[in-house]
């Protein structure tokens, strides 16, 4: 993660000083729930919890020597306890520590990331609201097809973030699992529930079986989960930054003053946004993969799961939270150009009417095969000779023999294409 693209209140669950207090906290509990079972004596936990503290630079030269993150973790603390610590780590093994943080971790960072998407979807929201009723040109393959309005766009969106949310919620419950249950997951050296009690404590719930580490599948989902919103996020920045191509400029991202869009060409307005957050998306979505590939570890334990984790935790969730902040930015600034948006529905002379005169032909009597003859007959003398659509419906004795003018006439009508956007919205918003 770099500083560009962080967002302080997210780098900071992934600093060191966060971790090591969440060991602390893990140990500590642990201990209490130890000297309940008459493990320990009681009248150390005061003291462990009065005492206990960590100097990361300390467990930096530790580290150093022992090579093992955990053991000059508790060596520093020692060094604060004194005896007592000698009762720290009682029957526990290092994923103990390791994991269990890691999930607190994790749902720390996907608690910043719902509230991210929360913020999005009220900008989502008011945004199609305000658009509900501006029109504009549906595409498909990239080609005119038929009116639509940018409120369905925008409502589009919020209903897949909506979804996103949904998925994030569901990872963020599956992977707020703790495990206390000692070397291989047998719980031989320590009861059970010392695990429920630093469980209970810590927001998670006893994962029903460790192994010596907490199934990787819940983390695969966790990262999947983030590659999918950063999909959806992508879908949204694509569509902005075709939308603000000069020949079309339907919408754009907002230009503040000052602003400079070229160094060498100085009237250009680009859409630097849309193009970073296509950029976060590939990002993202790499440490899908990873994720998943750390499913499948040898027997109880191994550790090549842990670099990679300790790479793409704190990379993809710092960089989703980012992108989150920018996108809702966008959307809540976002310029939009009805006139524009008319203008270029207008530009194919009618022909986004087409099937409504390809139904209205066959509801006459006329076969499809012969009405979708007469209609692109007549479609293609606008592709290929600029001609009206309409005007060439009406010049046609065919169709004006089967529908009469004043039915022609009647089709080009925006307000059929409109009749059920009510609809749309109640579906999604409620209501």
């Amino acid at each position: 993660m770099i500083e560009r693209y962080s967002r302080p209140e997210m780098v900071k669950i992934w600093e060191p000083a966060n971790r090591f207090r969440i060991w602390l906290e893990i140990e500590t509990l642990a201990c209490e729930a130890q000297a309940e079972l008459g493990v320990i004596p009681k009248e150390v936990v005061p003291v462990i919890r009065a005492k206990g503290n960590f100097d990361i630079a300390r467990i930096d030269v530790i580290e150093a020597e022992v090579k093992h993150d955990v053991i000059a973790f508790l060596t520093s603390v020692a060094e604060f306890v004194g005896p007592e610590a000698r009762f720290i780590h009682q029957g526990m093994t290092s994923s103990d520590v390791l994991d269990t943080c890691l999930s607190v971790q994790l749902t720390q960072a996907a608690d910043e990331l719902l509230a991210d998407l929360d913020q999005l979807l009220e900008s989502l929201k008011v945004r199609a609201l305000e658009h509900k009723e501006t029109v504009c040109i549906g595409r498909s393959h990239g080609i005119h097809a038929e009116p639509v309005t940018f409120g369905l766009k925008l409502a589009s969106w919020y209903a897949e973030m909506a979804r996103n949310r949904k998925r994030l919620a569901a990872a963020r419950e599956n992977i707020a699992t703790g495990a206390i249950s000692g070397a291989v997951g047998t719980f031989a050296n320590i009861d059970p529930f010392v695990e429920e009690y630093v469980c209970a404590r810590m927001g998670l719930t006893p994962e029903p079986v460790s192994t010596q580490v907490i199934p990787r599948d819940r983390h695969a989902e966790y990262f999947c989960t983030l590659s999918i919103i950063a999909s959806s996020m992508e879908r949204i920045a694509v569509e902005i930054r075709h939308l603000q191509r000069t020949e079309v400029l339907e919408v754009e991202e907002f230009f503040s003053k000052g602003q400079k869009g070229s160094s060498a060409m100085p009237h250009k307005r680009n859409p630097i946004l849309s193009e970073n957050l296509t950029g976060q998306a590939r990002y993202i979505r790499s440490f899908c993969i990873p994720a998943l590939e750390n499913v499948a570890l040898w027997h109880e334990r191994d550790i090549s799961h842990s670099s990679v984790e300790r790479y793409i935790a704190p990379d993809a969730t710092v960089a989703l939270d980012f992108s989150l902040r920018r996108l809702n930015g966008l959307i809540r600034n976002l310029v939009v150009y009805p006139e524009n948006m008319l203008r270029n529905l207008n530009q194919m002379k009618g022909l986004v009417f087409s099937q409504k005169i390809l139904l209205d032909l066959t509801q006459a009597g006329v076969s499809r095969e012969d009405a979708y003859r007469l209609v692109q007959k007549n479609a293609m003398k606008v592709w290929e000779q600029g001609k009206d659509f309409q005007e060439e419906l009406l010049a046609d004795p065919e169709v004006v023999g089967a529908l009469g003018e004043a039915s022609i006439r009647n089709s080009f009508d925006l307000t059929y294409h409109l009749k059920h956007v009510n609809t749309i919205f109640s579906r999604v918003f409620g209501g």
